[in-house]
C-alpha cells in the first residue's frame, strides 16, 4: 500500500472528479441561468470545477422543494427512530468517504491534509451521529394545571431552515447547522461560501445514499449578494442561521425585517482575548497553547485567540516561550502531511491581512516575528504567523477582527486592568484564561462578556456544549440540545377537563 504521504495525497487530488452542480429536490443540475464561478485551489492557482452560481430562482426552487418536502411529511413527522438511523447513516458514510471529503476542503480553501482528515472530518460524523442519538431522546412537557386542565408543550420543527456558512471549515460549519436542523425535523437549504463550495454537495449526496428524502436537504452555492441575499428576502423560508462576519449578519437582520420576520441567529466575529497570569504553573502549556489558539487553521478561525494578555512580571520570558511554539507553524504545502499551516483562502484575503501587518507596523506596534507574504510553488497566499507586541488596545489590531495568523500581545499589571482590557470589544465570542488560583479563575470567568470561557487552555469545544457570542458577536447557540432551539418551537396544546 502506498505510503499516505505528499505523494499519495498530490496523485489523490489530481483524480479528484467533484460534484459542482446545485443539489436541489435530490439531484444535481446546473444553475436556472446557467452561470458559473471558478472553485481555485489557493496552493496551486488552478481551477478545481466550474461551480453552479445560483441566484434567486434557483433559491426559489429549492424552497418549493423544501416546503414540498416539510408538508408532505415523510421527514417532518416520521417517527424520530427513522431519523436517527438516517443520520447515522450519513456519519457513517462520511467517515467512508473522509479521504475525498478532506481533500476537497484541502483544495479548496488551503486547509492542511491533516487537519482536514483528522480534526474536521470526524468532527463532522460524529457531531451527525450525537444528533441522531437525540432524536429519540427529547420529551416534550406537561404543563402544571389545575385539575380541570391538560397543558401540553410540543416540540416542533420550525419548516424551512436556510443555513450560511462560512469558508473556513466548510465541511464542519455546514454540520453545526444542517445536524441539529435536520434531527428537528426541517428541510434545510445550505449555502456554502463560493471560496469552499464543493464539499458541501458532496455533504447533500452523501445524505441522500442515507436515505435522506428528496427535498429535505438542499445546496445551493453562489455568492452572497446573490444566493444568500435571495434567502435572507425570502418570504417562505422561516429560519436563517449564520456564520460570518459581523457586517453580513447585520445585513441578514435587514432581510429579515424587510420580508417575512424570519427567525434570524447569528455566530458573527470575534476578537477573542487569552489571558495569562503570572500565577499559572505550566507556562510551556499556555504558550503551546497560545500559539494554537492563533496560528490553527493559518488563523481563520472566528474564535481565535487573536489578543494575548499577558501580566507584565513575565511577559519577556512567555514571549520567548511562544516565539519557540511558533516554529511549528511555518506555512508549507497543504498536502504534505507534516504541514501545520497551509495557505490562506485567496489572494484577496492574503492581501487583506497585510493590510493589518501594516497597520500595527504604522501604529507603533512591534513586529517580532513573521508578516512576511510568501511564495511556495504556485502559490504567493502563504503568510508567515506573526507575533506583534508593544501593542496597545487603540490599535486596530487588537480592535478588529483579522482572520489569519496575526497575534497581538499586551501587557497588564492587576486583575482589574486584564478584564477592562478583555472586555473593550465589540465582540463577546470567546476567552481565554491561564491561572492556577481557583478563585480567580471563577471571578474572572465570571468577569468577561463571552459566550465561552476557556480556563487552562483555548477555544475549548464539545458537541454536548453550547457555543456561540454575545455582543456583536451574535446570539443564539450552535453545538448541544440548545442548537435544538434555533430550529425548533414550542406548541401549547391546552385541553380542558
Amino acid at each position: 500500500m502506498h505510503a499516505r504521504d505528499t505523494a499519495f495525497w498530490t496523485a489523490s487530488a489530481a483524480t479528484l472528479r467533484p460534484a459542482a452542480q446545485a443539489y436541489i429536490n435530490g439531484r444535481l443540475q446546473d444553475a436556472a441561468d446557467g452561470r458559473q464561478f471558478a472553485s481555485v485551489c489557493p496552493h496551486t492557482g488552478q481551477t478545481l470545477a466550474m461551480v453552479a452560481r445560483c441566484d434567486r430562482a434557483d433559491v426559489d426552487a429549492a424552497v418549493v422543494a423544501a416546503r414540498r418536502s416539510f408538508d408532505a411529511g415523510s421527514w417532518s413527522r416520521c417517527h424520530p427512530r427513522e431519523r436517527k438511523v438516517v443520520l447515522q447513516r450519513l456519519a457513517q458514510l462520511l467517515r467512508d468517504n473522509a479521504d475525498d471529503l478532506a481533500l476537497l476542503d484541502c483544495l479548496d480553501m488551503g486547509k492542511p491534509i491533516s487537519d482536514a482528515l483528522n480534526i474536521d472530518v470526524p468532527a463532522t460524523a460524529g457531531l451527525f451521529d450525537w444528533y441522531a442519538e437525540a432524536c429519540d431522546k427529547l420529551y416534550d412537557e406537561v404543563a402544571p394545571t389545575g385539575p380541570d386542565a391538560l397543558a401540553l408543550v410540543t416540540r416542533e420543527p420550525v419548516g424551512v431552515v436556510a443555513a450560511v456558512i462560512p469558508w473556513n471549515f466548510p465541511l464542519d460549519m455546514a454540520a453545526w447547522k444542517v445536524a441539529p436542523a435536520l434531527a428537528a425535523g426541517n428541510s434545510v437549504l445550505l449555502k456554502p461560501a463560493e471560496q469552499s463550495p464543493l464539499s458541501a454537495i458532496r455533504l447533500a449526496q452523501l445524505a441522500s445514499e442515507a436515505g435522506l428524502p428528496d427535498g429535505v436537504l438542499n445546496v445551493l452555492p453562489g455568492y452572497g449578494e446573490e444566493a444568500g441575499q435571495a434567502m435572507g428576502l425570502h418570504p417562505d423560508i422561516d429560519c436563517l442561521s449564520f456564520t460570518g462576519s459581523t457586517e453580513i449578519g447585520k445585513r441578514f437582520l435587514a432581510y429579515s425585517a424587510a420580508s417575512n420576520m424570519k427567525m434570524v441567529w447569528l455566530e458573527c466575529g470575534g476578537k477573542s482575548p487569552n489571558l495569562v497570569f503570572a500565577d499559572c504553573a505550566d507556562l510551556d502549556a499556555a504558550a503551546r497553547k497560545a500559539a494554537f489558539g492563533i496560528y490553527f487553521n493559518q488563523g481563520q478561525v472566528c474564535s481565535a485567540s487573536s489578543r494575548l494578555l499577558v501580566e507584565s512580571s513575565i511577559h519577556d520570558c512567555f514571549v520567548e516561550k511562544l516565539l519557540t511554539e511558533m516554529a511549528a507553524f511555518q506555512p508549507g504545502n497543504p498536502l504534505d502531511p507534516a504541514t501545520r499551516q497551509g495557505t490562506l483562502v485567496d489572494a484577496g484575503h492574503t492581501a487583506r491581512v497585510q493590510g493589518f501587518i501594516a497597520s500595527g507596523l504604522q501604529q507603533g506596534a512591534s513586529l517580532l516575528s513573521g508578516g512576511e507574504r510568501l511564495h511556495i510553488g504556485n502559490s504567493d497566499c502563504y503568510l508567515q504567523p506573526t507575533l506583534f507586541t508593544g501593542v496597545t488596545p487603540d490599535m486596530r489590531i487588537a480592535r478588529e477582527e483579522i482572520f489569519g495568523p496575526v497575534l497581538s500581545v499586551l501587557r497588564f499589571d492587576s486583575e482589574a486592568e486584564a478584564i477592562a482590557m478583555a472586555n473593550d470589544s465589540i465582540y463577546g465570542l470567546a476567552a481565554a484564561v491561564w491561572t492556577d488560583q481557583l478563585r480567580r479563575a471563577h471571578r474572572v470567568a465570571r468577569a468577561l462578556r463571552a459566550g465561552t470561557v476557556s480556563v487552562n487552555t483555548v477555544d475549548a469545544l464539545d458537541p454536548g456544549v453550547p457555543f456561540g457570542g454575545c455582543k456583536q458577536s451574535g446570539f443564539g447557540r450552535d453545538l448541544s440540545l440548545h442548537a435544538l432551539d434555533k430550529f425548533s418551537q414550542l406548541k401549547t396544546t391546552w385541553i380542558s377537563l
